[in-house]
């Protein structure tokens, strides 16, 4: 007896399933927060101390962010930061059963990059 072709899942992504921008998105989302939590969260500390403790201490905060690692830290942090925002807003919508056609998903997946690209620029503009 012949075994039944089986459909395959739709997680299994390379050959199988070609990524949609949903999913990438999904999965951008998902690792935004985890660099915000793992690297945002204790640079807004690291910012919140130095203000209490003095000019001597934000001075030094300065003068990191001022440096190359310290400036890519803060665009990485502030891209992470508004996809998330922007993203999660998107999220909202769809759970009030709103924009749920494709159509619709793909158009307000655009505008939440070009928002977070916008977003990052002007931010960093203002920064740096």
């Amino acid at each position: 007896m012949k075994a039944k072709q089986r459909p395959l899942s739709p997680f299994m992504i390379g050959p199988y399933y070609k990524p949609q921008m949903t999913s990438l998105m999904s999965i951008a989302h998902r690792l935004s927060g985890v660099f915000l939590s793992l690297l945002g969260a204790p640079l807004l500390l690291w910012w919140i101390m130095a203000v209490g403790a003095g000019p001597e201490a934000y001075g030094s905060l300065l003068a990191f962010f001022g440096g190359l690692l310290g400036r890519l830290l803060l665009a990485a942090s502030m891209l992470a930061l508004f996809y998330h925002l922007f993203n999660g807003i998107r999220h909202l919508v769809w759970d009030s059963g709103r924009a749920l056609d494709i159509r619709s998903a793909y158009t307000a997946g655009w505008l939440v990059l070009i928002a977070t690209v916008l977003a990052t620029a002007v931010m960093l503009g203002r920064l740096l």
